[in-house]
């Protein structure tokens, strides 16, 4: 008996058993002879429950022993191949043939990686080491939302909340629907460059490549960090601190610790639960004097190897191009930057190689490509705090 057949069987026999337990007990009791009748239904039960289990070990065995029958197709001694990690293992090894020798005759492999501009894709193994890095060095990386695209990306924004309103009893409410803009990330082109020896290069026991990525890693970092902040979406991203696409502005013409709590409670209670500093390290060794109002430091240094210090309860960090403490420019933000500023690489990179231009020094160029974008999404998420020059309303004096 098939083993759906042996599981209806034995729900019905449970029904009968129920319902011969509903018409029998007498204040939910059985007599002798119903007791025994009500034990033989549960006798059978446990048969046929032991029969059901019988069946699936029998099912069990019967696909292990099919599995282990089937012919073997692969050596057992020897790992299953994966095609797509010798491939580009294949292609990696190209690429670095490639970089040391600039052999005239291109190996078969970097036809797949050809770039448009006379380069060859970074190999997926250095475009992860790449993009750590990257992480690694850069504060908006590590703090923002990264994104892949292959196109311009469009972000839905609301640009209005739905109302709400008292009524009267059986007024109707009316409904609006919040509504939604759009911020599109585009991509804008960066390169990088590094200058390494021919001798390096000839070298096969130097590790070039991670000296080349770590290069790579520390020109694109700077430039990008530097953008993300600073930036004003002319060839290159918006960056949070731009005065008229950026971030909301908070103003004050002082900068004591009142003003970080007031900067700290500007951003709403959903946006502070993650919310961090961020600031230059010379605005650091300032906020690091500030006290309360009863004389003890604001600051609280980490006591945890590798997390940050906390300010007010929140950690911070720090960038080199964060502005310094000027009139004008911004002092510190505060708030979620995961939720504020989205970050878009587009496409891989690519690498080209650069014979002639530093021949004259002994040295090849290695210099990367790639397409990024950064702008903010939600200007509710973080608050820049900016010192703004106090202004004095000039007094005139009158003679008798």
């Amino acid at each position: 008996m098939k083993i759906n057949e042996l599981k209806v069987k034995r729900a019905n026999i449970f029904d009968e058993m129920k319902k011969f337990a509903e018409e029998h007990e007498k204040d939910g009791i059985l007599n002798a002879e119903d007791t025994a009748k009500y034990s033989e239904y549960e006798k059978q039960i446990e048969e046929l429950t032991n029969s059901i289990k019988r069946v699936e070990r029998e099912e069990a065995m019967s696909k292990e022993l099919k599995a282990t029958n089937a012919p073997m197709l692969n050596d057992p001694q020897e790992p299953v191949k994966d095609e797509r990690a010798e491939k580009n293992a294949k292609y990696k090894n190209a690429v670095l043939d490639w970089i040391r020798s600039h052999m005239t005759v291109v190996k078969d492999e970097l036809n797949i990686g050809t770039d448009s501009e006379g380069g060859y894709l970074v190999p997926e193994e250095w475009e992860s080491k790449l993009q750590k890095k990257l992480e690694e060095m850069e504060v908006m990386r590590k703090l923002c939302h990264v994104i892949k695209t292959e196109g311009k990306h469009n972000i839905p924004i609301k640009t209005s909340d739905p109302t709400a309103a008292w009524m009267d009893e059986g007024e109707a409410l009316t409904f609006s629907d919040p509504a939604f803009g759009n911020i599109t990330l585009d991509a804008y082109k960066l390169g990088a460059g590094c200058k390494i020896t021919e001798e390096l290069l000839a070298d096969n026991a130097y590790n070039i490549e991670d000296e080349v990525i770590t290069l790579l890693a520390e020109a694109i970092a700077k430039k990008e960090e530097d953008a993300f902040l600073n930036g004003n979406g002319s060839k290159k991203p918006t960056g949070l601190l731009d005065a008229t696409k950026g971030a909301t502005q908070i103003e004050t013409t002082t900068f004591k610790a009142d003003d970080l709590i007031n900067l700290v409670y500007a951003v709403k209670r959903p946006y502070r639960k993650n919310g961090v500093f961020l600031m230059n390290d010379k605005t650091v060794a300032l906020v690091r004097k500030f006290k309360d109002g009863n004389q003890q430091y604001i600051w609280q240094p980490s006591l945890v190897a590798g997390e940050p210090d906390r300010l007010l309860g929140y950690p911070i960090y720090t960038s080199p191009y964060f502005p310094e403490q000027t009139d004008d420019k911004a002092l510190v933000a505060f708030g979620d930057f995961n939720k504020a500023y989205w970050i878009g690489d587009r496409g891989p990179r690519s690498f080209q190689r650069l014979n002639e231009v530093f021949a004259v020094n002994g040295m090849v160029g290695l210099m990367t490509k790639q397409r990024v974008d950064g702008k903010i999404v939600d200007n509710e998420a973080v608050k820049v705090l900016v010192k703004k020059v106090a202004t004095t309303t000039p007094t005139t004096s009158t003679t008798p």
